[in-house]
This record gives structure tokens, C-alpha cells and sequence, in this order.
């Protein structure tokens, strides 16, 4: 087994670990998780929700290639908006964390994200080379790409393709955690 193969089937499991693991462990003190740090690490995790939920709501996977929503913008947004997750809540409990999370992104992800370029290439050999050229991989383009031969205009998000993905769990599991570190904070606990 490839590491690329290794790391794509430990993505997942790996990830509800070390996030089970952060749940139980993150508390305040120490002058680490205040408040504060709560907040912005909540927004930050709270935007990498909304972009998970609306790549969600763009794709099909494997019937077409998406160009169009968050994928005019990058080419993994869904990974994208993991990471925002990640890192919010890293940051939260304690910078140095952030160190972790974006290890683990380049170890885990990386190479996943990488196996999944060949597979997405030889699905749409004509017209994936053009978006590979012009929208990056990871972090996200400012203005969105519009290349020769996509739609001239946003495929409008749906709802439904985002309840099928089943995107509404990442997004209670961030109220869930959200809501146990803000006990955890204004408890002192």
C-alpha cells in the first residue's frame, strides 16, 4: 500500500481521534483558552463550516468537474474548509496547536489531495488541465476563475446537494463543540 493510499484511508479516522482527543483535553487555564481566544478561533472555525457547506452544495461528485461556486476559487475547498475547522479550534485552546493541525494537513492531506488530482485528471482530461493551471490547489484564489468553455455564470448552490453529502453533520458537530468548550470557558472548567 502506497503512503499516498495509507494516508487517504487514515484521513478520517485519524481526524475524529485527534478531535475526540481535543474535546476531552481542551480546557481553560494556564492564560491558554480565554474567552477570547474561544472567539476567534470559533469564527475562523465557523467560516470553514460555511465553506465545506458550500462546496457541498456545488458538487457532483464524480459526473462533473466542479468549476463553479467555491471550486472557481479552489481546487479542494472541502479540504480547505477542514483546515479553517482545524485551525479555529486550535487556536482556541492554544496556538501551538496550530503547528499540529497544519502538520497533520501536510502529511494527511497532501498526499491525498494529490491522489485525487490524478483521479479528477483522468476523468476530465480536457478540461481539468486549463482549471489545474489557473485555480490553486489549497488556498483559495481572491476573484473566482471563469475559463474558456465553463459556465459563464455561478451554478447556484443546492440545498439538496448538501443534505445528500451530509454536510449539515459538520455543522453540528461544530455547534456541539462550539457549545462544550463555551460551558467549558465561562465555567472555568
Amino acid at each position: 500500500m502506497t503512503y499516498s493510499l495509507l494516508a487517504k484511508k487514515l484521513r478520517v479516522p485519524l481526524g475524529f481521534a485527534l478531535g475526540i482527543g481535543y474535546i476531552a483535553f481542551a480546557k481553560p487555564g494556564n492564560g491558554y483558552m480565554t474567552k477570547l481566544t474561544l472567539l476567534i478561533g470559533l469564527l475562523i472555525a465557523f467560516v470553514g463550516v460555511l465553506v465545506r457547506g458550500w462546496a457541498a452544495g456545488h458538487i457532483v461528485k464524480n459526473d462533473r468537474l466542479a468549476t463553479t461556486g467555491p471550486y472557481a476559487h479552489t481546487r479542494n475547498p472541502l479540504y480547505f474548509g477542514s483546515f479553517l475547522i482545524a485551525a479555529g479550534f486550535a487556536i482556541a485552546a492554544h496556538w501551538a496547536l496550530l503547528l499540529l493541525v497544519i502538520a497533520f494537513f501536510a502529511l494527511v492531506y497532501a498526499p491525498t489531495m494529490e491522489r485525487e488530482r490524478a483521479n479528477i485528471r483522468g476523468r476530465f482530461p480536457e478540461a481539468y488541465p486549463e482549471y489545474e493551471q489557473n485555480v490553486p490547489a489549497f488556498v483559495p484564489r481572491p476573484i473566482p476563475w471563469r475559463g474558456a468553455g465553463m459556465p459563464a455564470e455561478n451554478t447556484p448552490f443546492s440545498f439538496a446537494l448538501y443534505m445528500r453529502h451530509g454536510e449539515w453533520k459538520a455543522a453540528l458537530v461544530f455547534l456541539l463543540a462550539a457549545l462544550w468548550l463555551a460551558v467549558r470557558v465561562s465555567r472555568g472548567f
